[in-house]
């Protein structure tokens, strides 16, 4: 018998432009939590693609308990007792969450769907490892954390012993990670096997048996992880020395950016409304952080700052200007540019190119267009000098289709077009989620830099270090109200978890009139 329950031997995956896999090999063990590290578009979600049957590999060969399997696609992985949780979530929003458990494998008789069992297998399942989800709810109504439960119980309810996690805590709440941790220690003391690709170096120490690491395609190293650190982790990822601290200089405080007085936004999903009577102000030369668990109002509270969704009351005020009733657009030429939380639904058109997507802000300006005629020479020149300042990654450079970009290159795109646009003000919904460390250090530069040349940044966080080492002023939304501010040289995240979780609030009232 082998070592081994999996063995992926000498995998070379090759797209247009690009060489995703260069001759890599990966052994996971059986019960262990190996995790998968590499730059955005080092090829780990590449290579589990292969894995899972979503790819036909160039050269290579996999292996399961010794012995050489062909899979063709995802049936034959599930066959195999593989499962996957995909980065981008693989779910039908208007089915219910039954209904996407056993989509592909659905119990009938004599052709008629048999449901009962199934809700009782998920039911069984949901309390055995501590998934609580309501089998009736639809995916549209349930938060991306639900989601994820949602997909592991797919894998669970298909009865995986080989589970592949894909960047698994990227939209979680700190709350969220440590259930889901939790579930991975249950999972391998059942004998379960784990693939886990993440950026996350501390959730790679916490969890991990082994961690193999890629960069550029290629492979580096399997190391041990108690026989390595976080920072020998960052340089086999990069290349190099990454610095984990924030790096800003003495703040220096300029005019009120932005005023937001008693805003309200009411709920799409219930009869409460999701932002109750807001008011803060972001001034220039700061990063005001919007910190809170998920589901809080922060979504609703940027998308009628940014004109995305209809306030039922209250006033905005830009740079002296009411943009209260102006359009997106009117809002892009006041001053503000905005990274959404969701870059797929919000951020990109997917099936646009890259040069396409960086000027979707900024197509309608002379230097673009002439009489209605998009200039492509101007547009090119403009998408690559970006390209090449954020270091976007593509297969075809800027006739890359960007549905097929890595999401950590789709998501510094965004951020490129969205600085460039040289805003008073930056809304940065999430700015890393999903990102690597080089790409996180890089990322947090920008947005100081932003602040040091004197423009207001408004950063909404779920990540508390990102919050405690970024910003200048902290403010915690609970329940869809401010609760708490802070200075982050003052507080611990033990103390903002608290005003996280309604377990205490301030009077913020001197604070407002201030």
């Amino acid at each position: 018998m082998s070592e081994y329950v999996i063995e992926m031997l000498n995998i070379t995956k090759e797209f247009p432009g690009i060489k995703a896999n260069d001759n890599i090999t990966l052994q996971l063990k059986k019960g262990e939590v190996h995790a998968l590290l590499g730059e955005n578009g080092a090829g780990k979600s590449t290579l589990m693609s292969v894995l899972f049957g979503l790819y036909q590999p160039e050269k290579g060969c996999i292996k399961k308990n010794g012995e050489v399997v062909k899979i063709q696609n995802p049936n034959d992985a599930n066959a195999l007792n593989i499962g996957m949780v995909h980065q981008h979530f693989k779910l039908v929003e208007v089915f219910t969450v039954l209904d996407n458990i056993i989509l592909g494998v659905e119990p009938n008789q004599m052709g008629f769907l048999k449901k009962t069992q199934a809700r009782q297998k998920v039911i069984e399942l949901s309390e055995k490892y501590g998934l609580k989800v309501d089998p009736d709810a639809k995916i549209e109504d349930i938060s991306v954390g639900m989601q994820q439960r949602v997909e592991i119980l797919k894998m669970l309810y298909r009865d995986n012993e080989i589970l592949i996690f894909d960047e698994p805590t990227a939209v979680l709440t700190p709350q969220e990670i440590d259930e889901l941790m939790e579930i991975m220690r249950c999972f391998t003391k059942e004998g379960k096997s784990i693939l886990f690709i993440t950026h996350k170096l501390n959730e790679i120490m916490a969890v991990a048996d082994r961690c193999t690491v890629l960069r550029k395609g290629k492979y580096i190293g399997t190391v041990e992880i108690k026989d390595t650190t976080k920072e020998e982790l960052s340089k086999m990822m990069v290349g190099r020395d990454v610095n984990f601290k924030v790096e800003k200089k003495k703040q220096k405080l300029r005019d009120t950016i932005l005023k937001v007085e008693h805003v309200t936004v009411p709920s799409k999903f219930h009869k409460n409304n999701a932002v109750k009577d807001v008011s803060f102000q972001v001034r220039g030369g700061e990063i005001v952080c919007l910190a809170g668990i998920e589901g809080n109002g922060q979504t609703e509270l940027v998308s009628a700052l940014t004109g995305l969704e209809k306030m039922s009351e209250g006033k905005i005020t830009l740079c002296g200007k009411d943009i209260t009733h102006s359009s997106i657009r009117e809002r892009s030429k006041s001053g503000i540019s905005h990274i959404p939380e969701d870059r797929h639904k919000h951020g990109l058109v997917l099936d646009y190119t890259l040069e396409e997507n960086m000027v979707l802000q900024e197509y309608w300006k002379p230097e673009f267009q002439n009489h209605g005629l998009i200039k492509k020479k101007a547009v090119r020149e403009f998408a690559e000098r970006l390209i090449k300042q954020f270091d976007v990654r593509s297969g075809q450079g800027v006739f890359t289709i960007v549905r097929s970009m890595s999401g950590g290159n789709q998501q510094k795109a965004i951020i490129a077009r969205e600085i460039e646009k040289k805003p008073e003000l930056l809304v940065a919904v999430q700015p890393t989620r999903g990102l690597d460390v080089g790409a996180i250090e890089y990322i947090h530069k920008q947005l100081v830099a932003q602040r040091d040349a004197g423009k207001g940044v408004l950063l909404v966080s779920l990540e508390l270090d990102e919050v405690m080492n970024v910003s200048d002023r902290i403010l915690v939304m609970y329940e869809g109200e401010i609760v708490g501010e802070f200075d982050p040289k003052q507080t611990t995240t033990e103390e903002l978890g608290l005003y996280m979780s309604g377990g205490k609030r301030q009077n913020r009232t001197a604070k407002e009139g201030a």
